[in-house]
């Protein structure tokens, strides 16, 4: 498999479109900056759809990877190792954050097993279909994958992002399921940033306590040392110390660029996984939006090296794609803004615009 194909398959949003909708915004009656960054995603959105004025978001959809990473076995985690399965069971039964939020904004939501330590009879096939393994291995020690895994993993997040494209969706909220994924994320985000594990260790999304940050760390320490030999080779590196869920979404990040769907990224686990892609073709992060500030220290430092503002910070670590969710009506309303405010009608230019925007401003106030 060639990676470097993807450097010539994905090309920027539409610099051309997005000027042109620049120009519509400042005929719009609203002085300029009234909107603050919904301006911004609003012209973001018209040079990814490459249209002028831009259309709203009609159907987006959240796509959750799931799997178990065999470094929980530590005790890196709040929640016991091998235990991922549960969390796509609430979502499954429509009792998880995000599920409870798809349902109530009205967003279709599908989850992939991609290395759940589970029967794969225990849930629907539609979730188990592209199943790599059953639980990534140990990175501390050993490969998480096989060469012959990490590109079954990578293609099947292609395949996802195509069946995506292909069906209409305009707008994608990625996220993950996962129990020991913030270890393997920190891991990615240590080597491709050459920082100490210390300085990505986080607690992860359901909380840990002291004594578990310190095997997370040292967990994260050991994986760096396996993952620096192979920083070159970005498939090698998910195989050492990714995972099967981490390679699909890196996968399903470039493929998604180059079928020119917008993705927003939810934590850390995304985050990392949008470095990695990063790596591959310099210009996929074009087409993501970082979706809130999680608090992980190793989302913080992938999100700068990629250039990536998040559009929220709440305080969320729930993780499960819930974050990016509650960005979504965010970004729905920028293209609502960008779609149907009207442009100035009075003849008298600059100055006009100002006195006919003034009352605007004050009735919104």
């Amino acid at each position: 498999m060639n990676l470097d194909d993807f450097v010539d398959l994905i090309e920027r949003p539409d610099g051309g479109v997005r000027r042109d909708a620049e120009e519509r915004r400042a005929r719009l009656a609203l002085p300029p900056g009234a909107l603050g960054r919904l301006d911004e995603l609003g012209e973001w959105l018209a040079a990814a759809q490459q249209r002028v004025p831009v259309e709203p978001i009609e159907r987006p959809r959240v796509v959750l990877f799931a799997g178990d990473h065999g470094v929980a076995e530590l005790g890196v985690s709040a929640r016991p190792a091998g235990t991922a399965h549960r969390l796509v069971r609430a979502v499954l039964d429509g009792e998880s954050p995000v599920a409870v939020l798809a349902r109530r904004f009205d967003v279709p939501l599908r989850v992939v097993d991609m290395s759940l330590d589970c029967d794969p009879d225990d849930l629907p096939k539609e979730v188990t279909r592209h199943r790599v393994r059953r639980g990534s291995g140990r990175l501390d020690i050993e490969d998480a994958l096989t060469l012959e895994e990490v590109e079954q993993a990578f293609r099947a997040g292609m395949a996802i992002a195509d069946e995506e494209a292909d069906g209409g969706t305009d707008l994608l909220v990625l996220g993950d399921l996962s129990v020991g994924g913030t270890t393997a994320a920190g891991t990615l985000v240590a080597a491709l940033c050459g920082t100490d594990a210390s300085q990505v260790t986080g607690r992860g999304g359901a909380g840990i306590d002291d004594l578990a940050w310190m095997r997370k760390c040292a967990a994260i320490r050991d994986g760096l040392r396996r993952a620096r030999p192979v920083l070159g080779d970005q498939l090698q590196l998910l195989a050492t110390c990714g995972g099967a869920d981490l390679a699909a979404m890196t996968g399903f990040l470039l493929q998604s660029a180059v079928r020119r769907t917008p993705v927003i990224l939810d934590g850390v686990v995304s985050a990392a996984c949008a470095l990695v892609a990063q790596r591959v073709a310099f210009r996929a992060p074009d087409w993501w939006l970082a979706g809130h500030s999680s608090g992980e220290p190793a989302q913080e430092k992938a999100l700068d090296r990629i250039a990536l503002d998040p559009l929220l910070d709440h305080g969320v670590t729930v993780g499960e794609g819930t974050g990016a969710l509650l960005a979504l009506p965010l970004v729905r309303a920028a293209a609502a803004l960008a779609a149907e405010l009207p442009e100035r009608t009075d003849p008298a230019g600059d100055e006009g615009a100002g006195s006919a925007a003034a009352p605007a401003t004050d009735d919104i106030t």
